[in-house]
């Protein structure tokens, strides 16, 4: 319906994208991430409109996109020497920084929090319109992932138009997103640093530049993009199963006439299943790549529940473990 609001992400066409945020409209672009919805985030009659596009509650923040590390001055009022290490190590690419806001930055950006996200993309198409609407003065791009707010994250053009459809005005194609996952947030608002999300860049990888693992959230921590207890969700209600669990779980849902989508892992399609299943890469890097994809396609397979395998508990699952739990949350595991 709207695959002409779909353009491949020609130079002609970035110009165009980049004109169009200046003049208050929404576009849509990828980053190594997910796609996100872009408007210019100075102008707060633009950003309104993402809200009402997503559908997103007014308090809940959005990330603001910025061609380079030299624009931090105009959205943080500091930046603490642990958060510009991790720009320096960790930017242009898959890392949000939670800083204290400047005075210019309005609560509609930040859902009235004194604090703000911000973060360089490394998508050479994220990287090209940003650079082309600060060429027309343009300061950053508040973007959201590009999807109906708490639902699964968009990796492709045409999960956006699927999503969003006519309440984005151009959907920039820059295929498939590389990470699949959202990037790991970082907040710099008191004594500490802090974990909000994880996401593209691992804890590990952060510790080696904080000389330390930042602290876990605390109940009072700032509110931050896919931060909620149930979030990334499929319609159709998902439960995670143990490798060892599976086969019967399936086999007992079936017996309740419960028509069954599977994300698989290590464990193969019984004979006679005659539902969707989709087998996920083994590896961490692999699965989060096609993790949206997969939980889109078996959301639109007119199944009753899908049935996830559970992942590794090792550190490099820890992101992808954080979204299957936010897109499980609150699915009766004893479903009557």
């Amino acid at each position: 319906m709207s695959g002409e609001r779909i353009v491949p992400a020609t130079p002609a066409a970035l110009r165009a994208a980049a004109r169009a945020l200046l003049e208050g409209r929404l576009v849509a672009f990828p980053t190594e991430t997910v796609y996100g919805l872009g408007a210019n985030a100075d102008d707060a009659a633009a950003v309104a409109r993402i809200f009402a596009a997503k559908r997103r509650p007014a308090d809940h923040p959005v990330i603001v996109h910025l061609a380079d590390v030299s624009q931090l001055a105009a959205w943080a009022r500091e930046v603490p020497a642990g958060a510009a290490a991790l720009a320096d190590a960790f930017w242009p690419g898959p890392l949000t920084l939670i800083l204290p806001r400047a005075a210019r930055v309005t609560d509609a950006i930040t859902g009235g929090q004194d604090s703000v996200g911000l973060r360089v993309p490394s998508h050479p198409v994220a990287r090209a319109l940003l650079r082309e609407f600060a060429a027309l003065g343009g300061r950053g791009v508040a973007a959201p992932s590009a999807n109906r707010f708490g639902h699964v994250s968009p990796t492709c053009a045409q999960h956006v138009a699927d999503d969003l459809g006519a309440a984005v005005d151009t959907i920039l194609d820059g295929g498939e997103c590389a990470v699949g996952i959202e990037s790991t947030i970082v907040a710099f608002v008191g004594a500490t640093p802090v974990l909000l999300r994880p996401g593209g860049v691992a804890i590990g990888d952060l510790a080696r530049v904080l000389g330390a693992e930042p602290a876990p959230a605390p109940a009072d921590a700032p509110r931050a993009s896919g931060t909620l207890a149930s979030h990334y969700a499929p319609r159709t209600p998902a439960l995670r199963v143990a490798a060892t669990a599976m086969r019967s779980e399936v086999e007992q849902l079936a017996a309740r006439d419960e028509r069954v989508a599977v994300l698989a892992r290590t464990v193969a399609m019984p004979a006679g299943f005659d539902g969707a299943w989709h087998a996920a890469p083994r590896d961490a890097r692999g699965y989060a790549q096609g993790l949206y994809a997969a939980l889109r396609a078996l959301d639109a397979a007119n199944a009753d529940v899908i049935v996830i395998e559970d992942v590794p508990e090792s550190p490099e699952w820890l992101a992808v473990r954080d979204r299957l739990a936010r897109a499980t949350h609150g699915v009766d595991d004893d479903r009557d």
